[in-house]
């Protein structure tokens, strides 16, 4: 098989080849990485040398014949070619493996069915694979190809529900950077009854709360390599660059600047094979020094912990014991808006009084900019509330006087202290258990993501890391802090939410 050493110097990607953090059990004693290459080539697609490693390394089997790695976690950026590591273990699973199932799923309904389409098209291109195909079904929400033999590749989204009631030899988890516990409670015990099940995780970076198991692999895989005793059941390759910190010193060289290429390169085993130098130059100038690109390009991603890295400074069971599915409030309203530093999403919340307390509810949470104006306009005139909040020094500033003149009014933004008021006000509410709310999940994800940053004397929140979305949280915070503030009341506000 083709390693990193028998490629020529001068035919060599670019791109790293080998990932930066990987982890591998020790029980190998042979693999079908081989065959799943060569597998692979028959149908057309040939592999660069980083997922040749991977399916080698995947595929180890010990001697009893059973995976070495019971999971395989692939935790590589966007557009790099994971794609093609699917496409190979999924033909390796239907015409070397005999598996009888092999479940792939992914986070939207959409990238499955491109998934399906790239898979189908491999097979029924190649007449010696095609002669082996029993049916394919492209029924919607049905989509599977099955071999005469008895194996099949079954497509699925996923949802708390689907994969329940399927005994899968290999589950195949896309988008694993968007994988909860209600997926895995789906999916997992599918394999319990099975000889010598594997299960694959293929992603990029992590987003925060939404990467719950994925953030529980990598924590497997960096205590394995701190250890230096390899995880006896994980599989893990990662391709990221550990980025500077604020305190890092002139010249540091134990951290990567996401500016120089050679960063670019530790990242992205592609680049020089389908990326091009020149494309994330132009995605740096594109995305800025928001954290988009460090995280879509560089594999720097935000991961939760069960060590307790997450809700630091909410507790998570103070904050789910705040909710209540009657919670409501008869106004008076106050409406908050605030967006990430990125300006990716910005989120509206209202707040208003209920049972002595503070009723909030995220109105809307959505990707971009340009649709936050005429929400604005279309909830102020119906609700007619006593006052908008944002922060003028914040992202969503650039919004103030665009939302002053689709309103009519005068929004208030607060000065810093009162930003520091705010943040308190609202922690104490908790504490108090003053606040009530119907347990959105845009909140949920962005207390558990949320830090503290010093504000003078006090304090306000701050993301804990990048891919993090605190903008229902500061949205609320300031929503709150609006309800008291010194405002002129609109006349004809109704007397219901």
């Amino acid at each position: 098989m083709t390693s990193l050493l028998g490629v020529p110097p001068a035919l060599a990607p670019k791109g790293h080849q080998a990932p930066r953090i990987t982890t591998v059990p020790t029980s190998r004693l042979s693999s079908s990485g081989q065959e799943a290459v060569e597998l692979a080539a028959l149908a057309g697609l040939q592999l660069d040398p980083w997922q040749q490693h991977v399916l080698d390394m995947g595929l180890s089997e010990r001697e009893d014949g059973r995976w070495s790695a019971f999971e395989v976690c692939v935790n590589v950026p966007r557009q790099n070619g994971k794609g093609g590591v699917i496409e190979a273990r999924q033909l390796a699973g239907l015409y070397l493996l005999g598996e009888k199932l092999i479940l792939h799923s992914a986070h939207e309904f959409k990238t499955s069915i491109v998934a399906f389409k790239r898979i189908e098209q491999l097979i029924m291109g190649c007449p010696d694979l095609r002669k082996r195909v029993l049916r394919v079904r492209r029924t919607t929400g049905e989509e599977a190809i099955e071999l005469v033999t008895g194996q099949t590749l079954r497509f699925l989204a996923r949802s708390g529900g689907s994969g329940r009631g399927f005994t899968g030899d290999c589950n195949i988890l896309d988008e694993a950077m968007i994988l909860g516990d209600d997926a895995m409670g789906a999916l997992m015990p599918t394999m319990s009854a099975v000889v010598n099940p594997q299960i694959w995780y293929l992603g990029s970076a992590g987003i925060g709360g939404l990467s719950m198991q994925l953030g529980r692999l990598r924590e497997r895989a960096l205590a394995a390599v701190e250890s230096g005793d390899p995880d006896p059941s994980l599989a893990y390759f990662e391709w990221s660059i550990d980025p500077h910190r604020v305190e890092c010193p002139a010249g540091c060289t134990d951290h990567s600047d996401p500016d120089n290429p050679e960063s670019w390169a530790v990242a992205n085993p592609a680049l020089g094979i389908r990326i091009t130098e020149e494309h994330v130059r132009n995605e740096r100038l594109s995305m800025g020094s928001g954290g988009i690109f460090e995280r879509e390009r560089l594999g720097v991603g935000d991961y939760p912990s069960e060590s307790g890295e997450t809700w630091q400074v909410i507790g998570e069971n103070a904050w789910r014991a705040l909710a209540d599915k009657k919670s409501r409030t008869d106004g008076p309203y106050s409406f908050a808006i605030d967006a990430t530093p990125e300006r990716d999403h910005a989120a509206i919340v209202v707040a208003g009084p209920w049972r002595g307390g503070t009723h909030i509810e995220v109105v809307a949470h959505q990707p971009g900019m340009g649709w936050v104006v005429e929400r604005a306009r279309q909830l102020h005139e119906r609700w007619k509330p006593r006052c908008w909040v944002v922060d003028g020094g914040g992202p969503a500033g650039s919004l103030v006087a665009d939302l002053e003149e689709a309103l009519g009014i005068t929004v208030v933004q607060p000065k810093t202290r009162e930003i520091a008021a705010a943040t308190g006000q609202f922690y104490d509410a908790v504490v108090d258990q003053s606040i009530s709310h119907l347990d959105p999940p845009p909140l949920a994800v962005a207390l558990a993501g949320a830090q503290k940053r010093p504000l003078g004397e006090a304090w306000a929140w701050a993301r804990r890391g990048v891919g993090v979305d605190i903008s229902p949280l500061v949205a609320a915070t300031l929503a709150k802090w609006g309800l008291a503030a010194e405002v002129e009341e609109p006349e004809g506000a109704p007397n219901l939410w």
